[in-house]
């Protein structure tokens, strides 16, 4: 475990200023934390010392002598993050004081009805940290995003089974590892990468709309992430709908993403290269990803047929936020995850969903975006996950997880 994670709330409040806003004067962390600008110096100096943080030259002057601007130290300080979806996995090691990816690695991970996926994260997490060489006394902790049902206090994922014995998911992998964990929702990890380094900083209100294999949703609500009275807010996959009467992998029918998905819009695309009417689509197997993307890659290139079949998505998407304008009244309705790759494509059908089905006085200064960062939010924001837990919990929270011996 890290030493910072043992570090007072003040100094680990400062490495969460810092690692978001990457250089600050001792002044700036004073009126951001409502602390004295001596008790400030003397957290920055103790740092400086441990060789958390460093003097990054000075600040732009505003009269009188230069101030000291201070930033964290580089490839001192890393965090494992974990970024899961329905069919795909991505580890990255993330350098907490550049904020970027030293190394990753992505690989198939089906979670439904797989009784291997956990020793199959566990294998790739474990081939990870060997392959980046970092000693794991270097690592802040583990950021470990996923679909389902997640119950953070507890650290258990109630969609799908991962762990046999008594031990929650979280508590699991801080054993194995040593090493703290956090786990929480896929599409909140995407919200919060998105509200902390992406079109939706500084923003209060906003539906950050995660469309990928399914549609996530997370909500930023008076500039903080909302997750529910029992965490599971954000389900707009299963908003009921449709009336196609097609059984959901949530067990209801009528559910938004048996209509409205890139998995739904990979199998109209094999369906129509059966049919022969798509068979200039080259794909290397029928698998899900490959066919989404290849459809992705063609409308980009004005594929007539592909651009109706994400349309056709993206109109039943703006259909079902139109539900929750009404609700929520956002200022910023912003399209992330995997389709974000043909963000600007998907604009229009939605803002058209939107005009159809929402009262105009609540759509006044509502504002439609496609995120820049695009799939990167998710592993930006399950190693935020790390940083806002550490900097929020009291040190003996963050205790050293017992030691295993399955420990690899």
């Amino acid at each position: 475990m890290h030493k910072l994670a043992l570090y007072s709330k003040l100094k680990r409040t400062i490495f969460e200023k810092l690692y978001y806003e990457k250089a600050l004067t001792c002044s700036d962390l004073s009126a951001l934390l409502n602390k004295s600008v001596p008790l400030v110096a003397t957290a920055l100096s103790e740092l400086k010392q441990d060789g958390i943080v460093v003097i990054d030259g000075h600040a732009d002057s505003t009269g009188g002598r230069k101030a000291l601007l201070y930033r964290l130290k580089p490839e001192t300080m890393y965090i494992l993050s974990v970024a899961m979806d329905q069919l795909y996995t991505t580890v990255s090691v993330m350098d907490a004081g550049l904020n970027n990816a030293v190394y990753t690695q992505r690989f198939e991970l089906k979670l439904l009805n797989n009784g291997e996926a956990l020793h199959s994260l566990t294998a790739a997490i474990t081939a990870t940290l060997e392959h980046s060489g970092i000693p794991r006394d270097q690592f802040l902790g583990m950021g470990l995003g996923m679909p389902g049902f997640i119950n953070i206090k507890k650290g258990i994922n109630q969609s799908y089974v991962f762990t046999k014995n008594t031990l929650s998911l979280r508590d699991h992998l801080a054993q194995v590892f040593q090493i703290p964990v956090f786990i929480d929702n896929d599409s909140s990890t995407i919200a919060l990468g998105e509200s902390k380094f992406g079109i939706a900083r500084g923003k209060t209100d906003v539906m950050v709309v995660n469309i990928s294999w399914g549609i996530g949703l997370g909500m930023i609500v008076d500039g903080k992430l909302f997750r529910g009275h029992a965490g599971y807010a954000g389900e707009l996959s299963h908003i009921p709908i449709s009336d196609n009467h097609i059984l959901c992998e949530c067990g209801k029918r009528g559910c938004l993403e048996t209509e409205a998905s890139l998995r739904v819009v990979a199998q109209k695309a094999l369906a129509l290269i059966d049919e022969g009417k798509l068979e200039h689509l080259k794909i290397a197997t029928p698998a899900v990803e490959d066919v989404a993307y290849a459809v992705m890659q063609l409308a980009a290139q004005g594929d007539q047929l592909c651009i109706e079949l994400l349309s056709d998505m993206a109109f039943k998407i703006g259909k079902a936020l139109a539900i929750l304008v009404h609700i929520i009244n956002p200022e910023l309705v912003l399209l992330s995850g995997r389709a974000s790759e043909v963000g600007k494509l998907l604009m229009a059908p939605v803002q058209q969903a939107l005009n159809t089905y929402s009262i105009p006085r609540l759509m006044e200064g509502v504002e439609l975006d496609v995120s820049t960062l695009r799939y990167k939010a998710y592993s930006m924001g399950a190693a935020a996950l790390v940083v806002n837990s550490l900097s929020a919990a009291n040190p003996e929270q963050i205790r050293e997880p017992r030691r295993s011996t399955t420990a690899p």
